[in-house]
């Protein structure tokens, strides 16, 4: 079965003002990269469809659906506290990103595709259950992980997140939720400047350093992250995918390259393929050197495709 590329044009029309490093380019690098290697053809293109009320509800409160449809404006751009902007188009956007990860979940539960990658924007990690931040309206990948637990009827999901920052928001949905396996590396200390001491049985941090390179986040991943997977035993795993810790990339200073990655999605695929029959759900978070993000999205889905 093929992996499935899940986006929509209108992700691409959510826009944060000039030289905002979290801009529609990122989705184009990407989709450029996937046709110049030949990955493109190898892929299912599916056009994302925007989550429902209810299926946002799941993960985010009333008062957050409110304030996000109140502060959209029909011309220019907001400008809103911890690092969040909206254009008219911000909202569909954001409906958008979420319902990607729900139609992708449908899609691997249904055995339509093997796995699935979203190309979708604004990201999601940072968004809690009732606050957008750090570049984040709704935390697409909380409500794809209830979208599988409430409606497929699944009892264990893991979500597996490499972006450099630390997802503070997945963090605080599911702290409480043993449902759901969250291992997390990050830079520390970072932005958001938390998650290297909030963990739990099934929130299970690894921070790593500042100037550390692709050998440290392998360890992490072969010493914690692999031993907690074993043992929770998933019935489908999401991959929270950010590339910003790649060496190009000046939103941090981590020293990753395209290898790191594709490694440690082979990792996490050979888990899925042994423990919850493949089921993999990958969703774009960070990544704003644009030739690297490309690069990497990549490599990441060269191996989810197995090519």
């Amino acid at each position: 079965m093929a992996t499935a590329f899940f986006s929509h044009p209108d992700c691409a029309r959510h826009e944060q003002g000039v030289g905002h490093p979290e801009c529609p380019a990122r989705l184009a690098a990407i989709e450029d990269q996937l046709v110049a290697s030949g990955l493109m053809d190898h892929l299912l293109r599916v056009e994302a469809r925007p989550a429902s009320r209810q299926q946002l509800l799941r993960a985010h409160d009333e008062s957050l659906l409110r304030w996000t449809a109140d502060q959209t404006p029909s011309v220019g751009l907001v400008h809103l506290g911890d690092d969040i902007t909206l254009n008219r188009w911000s909202l569909r956007a954001a409906e958008l990103a979420a319902g990607a990860v729900v139609q992708a979940v449908d899609g691997v539960m249904a055995g339509s595709f093997a796995n699935a990658f979203c190309n979708v924007r604004p990201p999601g990690h940072h968004a809690s259950r009732n606050h957008s931040s750090g570049f984040c309206i709704f935390n697409n990948v909380a409500v794809g992980a209830l979208h599988a637990l409430e409606h497929h009827g699944l009892q264990r999901v893991a979500i597996c997140d490499f972006d450099v920052h630390h997802g503070n928001g997945t963090e605080s949905i599911f702290h409480e939720d043993a449902r759901v396996l969250l291992c997390s590396s990050f830079q520390h200390p970072f932005y958001p400047f938390s998650g290297a001491d909030t963990g739990n049985v099934h929130i299970v941090p690894t921070p790593l350093p500042a100037w550390s390179e692709g050998a440290a986040a392998r360890d992490a991943v072969e010493r914690v992250w692999l031993p907690a997977l074993e043992a929770f035993k998933p019935e489908m795993l999401f991959i929270s995918a950010g590339f910003d810790a790649h060496r190009e990339d000046d939103m941090a200073m981590l020293g990753w390259r395209e290898a790191d990655y594709a490694w440690i999605t082979a990792r996490l695929k050979d888990i899925a393929d042994r423990l919850c029959g493949g089921r993999i759900v990958s969703t774009l978070e960070g990544g704003y050197a644009l030739s690297a993000l490309g690069r990497s999205v990549a490599a990441h889905i060269r191996v989810l495709a197995g090519l």
